[in-house]
Parts: C-alpha cells; sequence; structure tokens
C-alpha cells in the first residue's frame, strides 16, 4: 500500500499500545519511548511531509493525555507551508492546540495563515480561518482579524468560505469585543442576508446579533432586510429556499435566527416595514394551528422551534393586541400538551404575556388549568412555572384566590422553592388586600404553614402595615392572641404576637378570654421556647404591658427580678431586664406613659420584599415591577 493511503498505521498501533497498558507506570514508559523515537527522528532532517505530519500527530495525542511536549513546535509549524490538506490540517490542529500566546513562533504562524488567506484556495482559507477561531487571541485578532472581513463579503469567494469568515469573526468578537472594527462592512452584510445559500445566512444572522448587541443602532438598518426574508420564508407560497424544509417546515432555524435578531432592535419605524412584519407573525401563528404534516417528533420540534420564537417577538415589541392575544389562545392547548417541555415552555411564555396590558386579560382565561396543574403536575419544574405564571396574571379581580392556592400548595411544596413562594404570596397579599384583615390572616397562615421560610422582611413589613393602619390593629391583635394559643407555635409568630400585643394588646384586653394577665401569661409560657432575639422582643412587651395595664405590673416586675434574668448569660438580656426593671419602679405613670407611649406610624416607603424576590428570582420578580 502507498505510504499516502496508509492512514498513519504507526499512529494507530501507538494509541493501541497505550490503551493497553495496564499501569500509569507502564504508559509512561511507553510514552517515553515514542518521545526518545520522535525526538530522534526529528534530529534527522530528512523526513518528508507524511513523516512529519504522523510524529506530530503522536505529539498531539501525547499532550492531550496531559503529558508534557517541549519539542516538535518547528516540525508542526513547518507543516502549514505544506501544499497538502492532510499536512496542513495536522499543522493547524497542532498550532489550535499546544500554541498558547507568548509563544516564540507566533510569527511564523501568523505569516503562514496570512499567507493561506490571501490564497485562492478556499479549503486553505477555510483550514486559516478555522485556527484562528479556535486560538482566538488577541494578538491573532490585532493582527489578522482585518483579513477575514473581505473574504466575507467578496463576490469572488465560495458560500463555504464566506460561512467560516462570518463564524470566525463571531468567535473573535465573543472573545475580544473591542479588538475588531468591521462596522465599515456592515451594508454588505446585510446583503448577505438575502444570499441563496442556507449556511451563509444563518451564519451572517448569528454575527450580525453579536454586533447588534454591541452597537444596536449602527445596525440597526438590517430590520427591513431582516423582514423581508422572514415574510418570504413563512409565507403560503414560501418559494424562498425551496430545498431548506425540514421535516416540511421551511428553514426553521434560519426563521428562529432571524427573529432572534429582530429582537436586538426596537419596532420598526416605517409603517410598510412594521406591516409586513405583523403578517409574518400572523402567517406563523397561523401554521400552528394547521393539521401536522407528520407525526415524526423532529416536526413538531421545528415547528414548535419558530412558533416560540415568534411569540418572543411578538412580546418584544409589545405593541399589537391582536397578536398577543392569538398567541395566549394557541399557547393555551399547550398547557395539557403531553410533552413535559411543551407544558413548560407554554408556561413560560404565558407568564411574559400575562406581564403585557395588551394580554393580562386573555392569559387570566387560562387561571383554573394553570391551578389544576399544582395539583396534578408531576414535574416539579412545570409546578414552578405554574406559580410564576399565577404570580404575574395575578390582580385585584383575583388575588384572594390565586394566594389561596399558592398557600394550599405551600403545604406541599419543595423545600428549595418554599422562600421564594412565601415572598410572592406576601407580595401579592400586600398589593391587591382590598381587606387588611385579609392580609393579616395570610401573612399569620404564612407564618403557621412555612415559617422556617418567612424572611425578616416579610414579618417586619406586616408590623409597619399593622401600626399604620389604624382600622385593622384591632384585628390584628385578636387574631395573633388566637395564633399564640396553638400548642405549637413558630418562633417568627411570636415575635409578630409580641409586638403587635404589646402595642396594640389593650384593644382586645376588655375580653376576659384575652384579658391583661392572660394576655402576660400566654406570652411568657413561649419565652423559654424562644431565641435571644426574640426574648429581647418579649421584654420589651412586659414593658409596654406595665404602661398599658398597671395592674399586672408586680407579676411583670417579679418577671424581671427573676435570679435567671439578673445573673443571665447574655448581656443584652440582663441590661434590658435590669434597666426595664428600675425604670419601672422609679417612673412616674406619666413619665411611663410618655417613654412607652404607642409607636408612630412608620414612613411610607416601598416594600423591600421586590427587591428581596429578586436576589432569589430575578426573572419572576420583574413580573410585578411597577405593576
Amino acid at each position: 500500500m502507498s505510504k499516502f493511503g496508509d492512514p498513519m498505521r504507526g499512529l494507530t498501533v501507538f494509541i493501541s499500545d497505550i490503551r493497553a497498558c495496564k499501569s500509569k507506570e507502564a504508559e509512561r514508559k511507553r510514552i517515553n519511548k515514542e518521545l526518545g523515537n520522535i525526538r530522534s527522528k526529528f534530529k534527522n532532517n530528512k523526513l518528508d511531509g507524511y513523516q512529519k505530519k504522523k510524529y506530530v500527530c503522536k505529539l498531539v495525542f501525547i499532550f492531550l493525555l496531559g503529558k508534557e511536549v517541549d519539542f516538535g513546535y518547528q516540525e508542526a509549524v513547518n507543516l502549514l507551508s505544506s501544499v497538502k490538506f492532510s499536512e496542513k490540517q495536522i499543522g493547524y490542529l497542532f498550532v489550535s492546540v499546544m500554541i498558547g500566546e507568548g509563544n516564540d513562533l507566533l510569527q511564523l504562524i501568523h505569516q503562514a495563515i496570512k499567507h493561506d488567506l490571501e490564497s485562492r484556495n478556499p479549503i486553505f482559507i477555510s483550514l486559516a480561518m478555522q485556527c484562528i477561531a479556535n486560538v482566538a487571541s488577541r494578538d491573532m485578532a490585532d493582527q489578522l482579524g482585518k483579513e477575514i472581513p473581505p473574504l466575507m463579503v467578496s463576490h469572488d469567494t465560495t458560500p463555504g468560505v464566506k460561512q467560516t469568515a462570518s463564524l470566525c469573526l463571531l468567535r473573535l468578537l465573543r472573545a475580544n469585543p473591542k479588538a475588531l472594527s468591521i462596522d465599515q462592512y456592515a451594508s454588505k452584510m446585510f446583503q448577505l442576508l438575502n444570499d441563496r445559500h442556507l449556511g451563509v445566512v444563518t451564519s451572517v444572522c448569528s454575527l450580525l446579533e453579536e454586533l447588534a448587541h454591541l452597537n444596536p443602532i449602527g445596525f440597526s438598518d438590517c430590520v427591513s432586510t431582516c423582514v423581508t426574508r422572514l415574510s418570504r420564508l413563512v409565507a403560503s407560497s414560501h418559494s424562498d429556499l425551496q430545498d431548506y424544509s425540514y421535516y416540511f417546515v421551511p428553514a426553521p432555524w434560519l426563521c428562529v435566527k432571524l427573529m432572534k435578531l429582530l429582537q436586538c432592535f426596537d419596532i420598526p419605524d416605517d409603517a410598510i416595514v412594521r406591516t409586513r412584519l405583523t403578517e409574518a407573525l400572523d402567517a406563523i401563528l397561523n401554521r400552528a394551528q394547521e393539521p401536522t404534516k407528520s407525526k415524526k417528533v423532529q416536526h413538531s420540534n421545528a415547528k414548535n422551534a419558530v412558533l416560540f420564537e415568534s411569540i418572543n417577538l411578538i412580546l418584544h415589541f409589545d405593541g399589537d393586541r391582536s397578536l398577543q392575544v392569538r398567541a395566549c389562545n394557541l399557547l393555551g392547548g399547550y398547557l395539557t400538551h403531553k410533552e413535559t417541555n411543551m407544558r413548560y415552555l407554554a408556561l413560560e411564555s404565558l407568564s411574559h404575556l400575562a406581564s403585557s396590558e395588551l394580554s393580562h386579560e386573555a392569559v387570566k382565561k387560562h387561571q383554573d388549568t394553570v391551578v389544576k396543574a399544582l395539583s396534578t403536575e408531576r414535574d416539579v419544574s412545570v409546578r414552578q412555572k405554574a406559580i410564576d405564571l399565577l404570580y404575574a396574571m395575578c390582580d385585584h379581580t383575583n388575588a384572594e384566590t390565586i394566594v389561596s392556592e399558592m398557600l394550599l400548595y405551600l403545604e406541599k411544596a419543595d423545600y428549595s422553592v418554599r422562600e421564594t413562594l412565601v415572598l410572592k404570596v406576601a407580595i401579592l397579599a400586600e398589593k391587591y388586600a382590598q381587606d387588611y384583615a385579609w392580609y393579616v390572616d395570610t401573612i399569620l397562615k404564612l407564618i403557621r404553614l412555612a415559617g422556617d421560610y418567612v424572611s425578616e422582611e416579610v414579618w417586619y413589613r406586616i408590623i409597619q402595615i399593622v401600626v399604620n393602619k389604624q382600622s385593622v390593629q384591632g384585628y390584628a391583635a385578636k387574631t395573633c392572641f388566637e395564633a399564640l394559643q396553638a400548642p405549637a407555635c413558630h418562633e417568627n409568630m411570636i415575635k409578630v404576637g409580641g409586638y403587635i400585643l404589646g402595642e396594640f394588646g389593650n384593644l382586645i384586653a376588655g375580653d376576659e378570654r384575652s384579658s391583661p394577665m392572660i394576655q402576660f401569661q400566654l406570652l411568657h409560657s413561649k419565652f423559654h421556647l424562644c431565641s435571644i432575639p426574640t426574648r429581647a422582643i418579649l421584654l420589651s412587651t412586659y414593658m409596654k404591658f406595665i404602661n398599658l395595664f398597671p395592674e399586672i405590673k408586680p407579676q411583670i416586675q417579679q418577671v424581671l427580678s427573676a435570679d435567671n434574668q439578673a445573673r443571665n448569660a447574655d448581656a443584652e438580656l440582663q441590661q434590658r431586664a435590669m434597666e426595664y426593671l428600675k425604670l419601672s419602679s422609679i417612673a412616674s405613670s406619666d413619665v411611663l406613659a410618655t417613654v412607652l407611649e404607642e409607636m408612630p406610624p412608620f414612613p411610607d416607603r416601598d416594600s423591600t420584599l421586590l427587591s428581596k424576590l429578586l436576589k432569589t428570582a430575578p426573572w419572576t420578580a420583574k413580573l410585578h415591577e411597577g405593576g
């Protein structure tokens, strides 16, 4: 067999030997033996291109095994000058894998790459650009980056070279955004969007999307061309790119890329372009309602990919009520789809639509289906998306229903999502409370069901609202008193109850079932179970009771003067108890009334709950921002 037809048998044998090694030591000896052989061969300058290629391949394999290779670099770089594809390919493979910044041979490599970029051979040009993209160093971008845009827009280059050039520029932009300046080629890149080769258009779309993120104004002129191409692809006749139909869906991935690119810009100012875009999106929605042309999963995947990306584009422009309502109705059918992924995507898209004023009411029509998913859906991620959608569709008309369903779900929700769920319930209960008694009931139920997941921000907020809303103070005191009578009471409930009874316990003291002494005994029965910060709150509540209910002053002073308080190991509790005892002993009733008067209303401020949710679940927090 000719040595040029031999698939480097020596490399194959070496790899087989390495795989057959029984120990690390055997592998090390075999590698060292091969390195010695290669080193001696390279010292013989009579090697032909085939032999150099074979030995360089062995060095790359050894390097990929994690072994250090400190020779053979010059021989590998020499392969770049070969006129044979197989040898040049191995040379570029070596450079891509083993040459780093600061290597002494970089200048030679740059010269070889530049020589190939200037050649007329499209295969060599592509190899050179693939190497640039794989290395993507700042130095390479500076020296060779300017050679690539002309290849992409030239009429003389082949579609394969244009495609490779686009992707090479994309890689360089992602690695070093400031290393390239190709704005001057913008108009010619826009023309490539009309190219008849699918690979060229797809790669240019990816490049333009990256450029649009960096400079949206400078590349906004491509919108009209994008809309025109999209319109041709989705039209009923779809005469464009007829050869690129994927399971009866014309060029689905190009449609997706065109719509992703359009989402980088604002809605078109030109009325004609805007109308054409609306018609294209309308055509996509119409096609989604057509009977399926194939039962294969590839067909449904391609069709759904185009549909969901079109819904993302409709949401991005957020200006056409009819399109958004149609999208809502379509997505409603996916809520009961047999595929879990489809249900997940439908819930996610509906959550976005619910945050738009134009489609909010249309989304609410699916409330019962979404609520049902909380109890029937087996996938936890889908249930979480259902919660996100309920949170997004909530308003004054359905808040009580949605909050009650969330509370029911809270009892069986995964522990990993309970904190986020508690925050959402607290935000909705405060935002849409038409009766603050309902708000108090909701937050206390939250504490009872998931007290460990109720953050300080939640119970701080209920205290602020009760203090500021005089109409609910008596109800809050009565409800907290009843909640504290439970045998097992969460510490957060004790904090809230202690604070509210200390401020407004007098409002329920007329009932013999909640007399001052009973309130004090109830709170003190929890004292020994609490942490130090909660005990500090209760001591302050006791002092407030001395002012509100002078008749139980002796009993409270007895608690404050008890040995376990006077000798408490915690300095804060000890100091608090002693100072409160002294103040109650020497101060007159007028002084006590002044010092311990009811807390004034808190200043009006935005709730911190939304910012807390923004940290734990950034995406869902935005669904109610500014709402």
